[in-house]
């Protein structure tokens, strides 16, 4: 695919140059080459031609699409390909969005190029101060002192969500170290406005946090919710309620909050589990509220909160209390058919029994004794006490 792209590039750069333009690689793909590393999504920039006659030329080798019209970004349907125009921009406000944009094929290379916050991409606005720290995290760049200071007098509470939250998912799910991302926006004093629960951490835990975060990104290919096992990571040493307002900043993902807010307060289980071990029952119960089992085995090899270093001996014991609950899981169990076909009747009382046929069968219960305990329950005025 990247091949294909690459061609592609090369075809609007020769036909851009017999309409007397000039056509340059720009942006990550760059960045990447002199890097060595592979990249996917090629951008390029065409100066010296008009919007009509670019629009033409795309229009002769495919389906041109708008990405972004006012910004003269264009793009070729079924390519990764952005190609974009020379622009300059003035700011009207201090949000993310507050520019008026001017496309100018004519300005040059030297102005356009020093648009360009960090000589690779993004818009010259306040989201400079988490690209530079999560391309610090992601590439182990070492950002410059007078970046630093900059960055830190720049105001980023009027920038959107979901570009904050494009730059933290980068630094977290491609970084082998995103503790990196977050170390360099605290020397810029700009954890407060996006990530205060983190700021506010003691020596202590910041560090232990950080510590989790790192050895979770060890992990992060196994999980079964890669970016949303991250995050849990990150708010892994909040309280529930910090966690939700910490994701409520960031994202309006249902699913994501409700995993993770679950993680946090797993995790609190589990430590007290390991601590005062509750049984056999208590961990099959444990097990059974979690929102993804295997993630939260993981996390808590990432995750120490006591400080101690290696969590072998804990993974294993968990390893081998989920087995359990899923053999337990997939043997035969009372379903609410089997309770009709008893003579028990669809209603409220029919919820409350499924409810106890389950924790029979989280203690091991078989089926048929399951179907018999709980309707000797039901008969004895459980349903309707419970």
């Amino acid at each position: 695919m990247a091949d294909r792209n690459m061609a592609m590039a090369r075809r609007i750069a020769e036909a851009v140059a017999g309409a007397g333009g000039r056509t340059y690689y720009v942006g990550g793909c760059v960045r990447d080459r002199l890097m060595g590393l592979e990249n996917k999504d090629i951008d390029i920039e065409v100066h010296g031609v008009t919007v009509p006659a670019l629009e033409a030329i795309l229009d002769g080798l495919g389906q041109r699409t708008a990405m972004g019209a006012s910004f003269g970004i264009m793009g070729l349907r079924h390519y990764d390909l952005d190609i974009a125009m020379p622009r300059s921009e003035k700011a009207t406000g201090r949000g993310h969005k507050d520019f008026e944009v001017f496309v100018d094929p004519f300005i040059g290379e030297e102005k356009a190029a020093m648009r360009r916050d960090f000589t690779m991409n993004a818009l010259m606005d306040p989201l400079r101060v988490f690209r530079a720290a999560q391309f610090a995290a992601r590439f182990n760049f070492t950002v410059a002192a007078g970046t630093t200071a900059i960055c830190g007098r720049m105001a980023v509470e009027a920038l959107a969500s979901e570009r904050v939250m494009g730059e933290l998912e980068k630094a977290i799910m491609k970084a082998a170290r995103p503790s990196i991302f977050f170390a360099e926006l605290k020397k810029m004093d700009r954890l407060g406005c996006w990530f205060g629960e983190l700021g506010a951490l003691p020596d202590g835990d910041w560090r232990r946090t950080m510590e989790g975060l790192d050895g979770a990104a060890a992990l992060r290919q196994a999980a079964r919710q890669p970016l949303d096992f991250m995050l849990a990571a990150i708010c892994a040493g909040f309280d529930p309620e910090g966690a939700e307002r910490f994701l409520a900043r960031l994202t309006s993902a249902v699913g994501t909050t409700r995993y993770v807010l679950n993680m946090v307060q797993r995790l609190r289980d589990m430590e007290r589990c390991l601590k005062d071990d509750p049984g056999e029952g208590g961990w099959m119960a444990f097990f059974d509220a979690l929102a993804c089992p295997e993630d939260l085995i993981l996390l808590a090899r990432a995750i120490r909160p006591d400080g101690t270093p290696d969590r072998t001996e804990t993974g294993e014991r968990l390893r081998g209390l989920y087995a359990l609950y899923r053999d337990r899981m997939a043997r035969p169990y009372v379903m609410g058919r089997d309770l009709v076909a008893a003579g028990l009747r669809p209603g409220p009382d029919m919820g409350r029994a499924l409810g106890y046929a389950h924790e029979l069968r989280l203690a091991g219960v078989e089926k048929n004794e399951q179907l018999k305990r709980t309707l000797e329950w039901i008969e004895r005025g459980g349903a309707e006490d419970a």
